[in-house]
């Protein structure tokens, strides 16, 4: 269903996927069906973005450091001291960070300026709000 080329490709895979395991496991599909605004939210972003939205990785990957160190040194004594031992060491992590594909589209979005359906801009606006 994530991985469907556009949003009614995505309803097709749910219904399919209702039908094969709806008797056996009705409250992941009720679950599915009450969320299913927010996991098909990615679709009203541009396709080269879908990848980064579908993922938890960075966050993940970037906590993982923070959380073996305060493991390998049995907590960080006070809070002030565990704030300050996690920012340094994400302040070290980002710099193997990768930047965001399409990033260069992010002002227009986060402007409201460009819209997009299925990944593909819907209409785009000049910086007036008069449609390009």
């Amino acid at each position: 269903m994530m991985n469907a080329a556009n949003r009614a490709d995505a309803e097709k895979a749910k219904h399919e996927f209702a039908l094969v395991f709806g008797e056996k496991f009705p409250k992941s599909i009720d679950r599915i069906e009450k969320s299913w605004v927010e996991l098909t939210a990615f679709f009203d972003f541009p396709a080269k973005h879908w990848i980064h939205l579908r993922t938890t990785n960075p966050i993940e990957s970037s906590f993982a450091t923070v959380r073996l160190r305060s493991n390998v040194t049995k907590g960080a004594g006070s809070a002030a001291a565990a704030s300050a031992m996690a920012f340094k060491l994400l302040q070290d992590a980002q710099k193997t960070w990768h930047r965001i594909r399409g990033y260069e589209h992010l002002p227009a979005l986060l402007s409201g300026t460009v819209a997009y359906k299925d990944g593909v801009v819907l209409r785009a606006e000049n910086h007036h709000g008069i449609p390009a």
